[in-house]
């Protein structure tokens, strides 16, 4: 992959929010423009819990949340919600654990935000870190997730979108119809999104505006 120069480091939710809808990334991360819904409401009081818990020790085990992580390579910057240490032959193996409401997704968003935390440590530690986990509110239950080539290049890839985008600095259009149908209705942004829908669906005020009224 061609390595641009980063732009100022992006933050790795920016990559979450991208991969959802570029759109909502550069209204959000271009024009800091953000509202609390329900949605970002519950998922931060998720990560405040995670963020109280300060570092705990249990034999070959210790616990360390809110770490904040950077990344010079990739020009990233966040904050792990947890990183276990697990003792393995005297060292201590680094395991990023992400916390997110609801329920296990079917597509790549959730694990590429977990292996860019895991680029991050391992430029900051200087390890190898082969998996990690993401742990949902809903089923209470963990998803191993193996940090493998494939994910990492994908990873990799949607951090180069992210700076492009930031370095065009334009915010892309609202999304296509269909699209639009399926992740309108559950974005935070949908009032700045499309100022001119009071509370109309983004698709029945995209397909006025195609209809020409």
């Amino acid at each position: 992959m061609h390595h641009h120069p980063p732009t100022d480091p992006i933050p790795i939710s920016a990559l979450q929010h991208y991969l959802y809808c570029p759109r909502q990334c550069a209204l959000i991360h271009l024009e800091q423009l953000w509202t609390e819904n329900v949605y970002t409401a519950e998922g931060r009081q998720l990560h405040e819990k995670a963020h109280d818990a300060a570092t705990e020790s249990r034999g070959d085990r210790k616990i360390v949340t809110g770490l904040l992580l950077h990344s010079l390579r990739f020009g990233l910057t966040g904050q792990a919600d947890v990183v276990e240490f697990h003792r393995r032959d005297g060292n201590w193996q680094p395991y990023p654990v992400e916390y997110k409401r609801g329920r296990p997704k079917s597509h790549a968003a959730d694990r590429i935000q977990l292996c860019a935390q895991a680029l991050c440590l391992e430029e900051m530690l200087h390890v190898a870190i082969p998996e990690g986990a993401l742990f949902y509110g809903k089923t209470r239950r963990r998803q191993v997730v193996a940090l493998d080539e494939a994910l990492r290049e994908e990873t990799r890839r949607t951090v180069e979108a992210v700076h492009d985008l930031m370095r065009q600095g334009k915010t892309p259009p609202p999304p296509a119809l269909e699209i639009a149908n399926a992740i309108c209705p559950a974005c935070s942004l949908q009032d700045e999104c499309l100022p001119l829908v009071p509370r109309k669906s983004a698709a029945r005020y995209l397909q006025s505006v195609l209809e020409g009224a």
